[in-house]
């Protein structure tokens, strides 16, 4: 793992420590996704938007096969 340092405002830093903690998370792991969200790249070579790299692969992680079925039918 590489380091990166940053200047953030002090106040930006404590909100984003206590949303960190409340989600059990470190700071250093939200800013990770959120550069690597803004970092990858779509099919048309521009980045993709944070919503959709959010969701992408949601569905394969531990969904039932019986959702997919449902899903696959309802846009058949």
């Amino acid at each position: 793992m590489q380091k990166l340092t940053l200047s953030v405002d002090a106040g930006v830093v404590a909100r984003a420590k206590r949303y960190a903690e409340s989600r059990g998370t470190s700071v250093s792991r939200i800013v990770e996704t959120m550069l690597h969200m803004v970092s990858t790249k779509g099919s048309d070579g521009k980045p993709a938007p944070p919503v959709l790299t959010k969701l992408r692969g949601s569905l394969a992680k531990g969904s039932s096969a019986d959702y997919r079925k449902y899903l696959a039918k309802k846009y058949k």
